[in-house]
């Protein structure tokens, strides 16, 4: 293999560089493919393992939908703040539980902290965003609606492509900011402030806390975490379709397209899949070389 004029095979051809040989200098013999490797550590992916993992996405899109039915149903007045307020409380408590009972004795001595700290974090959240409910709930008041109705769309779509699918224990800065601006947003176009801090609690129980302890259940029970995507997923196409039949099946076709249409197409794509190696590749250095940099 090579160019017209090579030299006979009586002088064999040698891979050096510091060698002056009678070929031409892209000259390669035979075994130059013989060293050709396909597909080289390429992952296989098992379709229910890939649904599996796309249930993660599905259900925080499901977790917008939810928190997008609550302040629907605040602006119109079927349901109460207060109403809000113990229910998010509860849902806070319960969950708390399961986190720590999900917590092995391990990752507890390794996290360091004591459910007074816990609870003092809780109280001062709380404390703040009751204090400045009035001032957010004015935030906006120079704002037309519709931009602010637009900002929070906008966010709300940064928090679902930023938001750290991986691992989302703690949720990324940018998504859980997104969110949160969002929150603040639509919270600000509601009646009153008690209203506001409703909502704002509500969005950080949904978007802050809920990402640690699905987390938490996606390592410590398999199971637990797969029927909790599928209950928010249904709990999410179910209250938007309270408010809008057609929310509900663009909801539902999202997540059918997310979680069984998508990992079918990853799946199925995998058999076209052709990487090639071999001795054209880069040279990588094996030997550690961090004791030549002191």
């Amino acid at each position: 293999m090579g160019p017209d004029g090579v030299p006979g095979q009586s002088v064999p051809w040698r891979k050096v560089l510091w060698e002056r040989q009678p070929f031409p200098d892209n000259y390669v013999d035979q075994r130059f493919l013989e060293e050709l490797r396909r597909n080289e550590g390429i992952r296989q992916y098992r379709y229910w393992a890939v649904v599996k993992e796309a249930g993660l996405v599905g259900q925080q899109l499901s977790c917008v939908a939810i928190f997008i039915t609550l302040w629907l149903y605040m602006e119109q007045g079927l349901l109460s703040p207060e109403t809000l307020l113990w229910t998010s409380l509860m849902c806070a408590l319960l969950g708390y539980g399961l986190y720590q009972a999900l917590t092995s004795k391990t990752e507890s001595c390794s996290e360091n902290r004591t459910r007074l700290a816990d609870s003092q974090s809780a109280a001062l959240f709380l404390s703040f965003t009751f204090g400045f409910s009035p001032v957010l709930k004015t935030l906006t008041e120079s704002v037309s609606t519709d931009t602010v109705y637009a900002m929070s769309a906008l966010m709300l779509l940064a928090h679902l492509v930023s938001f750290p699918y991986t691992h989302p224990s703690p949720p990324g800065s940018l998504s859980l900011n997104a969110a949160l601006f969002a929150s603040v947003c639509l919270a600000s176009r509601l009646p009153g402030a008690l209203h506001t801090f409703a909502m704002l609690t509500c969005a950080l129980l949904v978007f802050a806390l809920w990402p640690c302890l699905l987390q938490r259940l996606r390592e410590n029970a398999p199971g637990q975490f797969l029927g909790a995507c599928v209950g928010v997923c249904v709990g999410g196409v179910g209250g938007l379709g309270s408010q809008s039949l057609g929310g509900a099946v663009l909801l539902s076709l999202a997540l059918v397209s997310l979680t069984l249409i998508c990992p079918l197409l990853l799946v199925s794509l995998q058999r076209h899949k052709d990487n090639i190696h071999g001795p054209w590749d880069e040279a990588e250095i094996q030997e550690d070389i961090r004791r030549f940099l002191h």
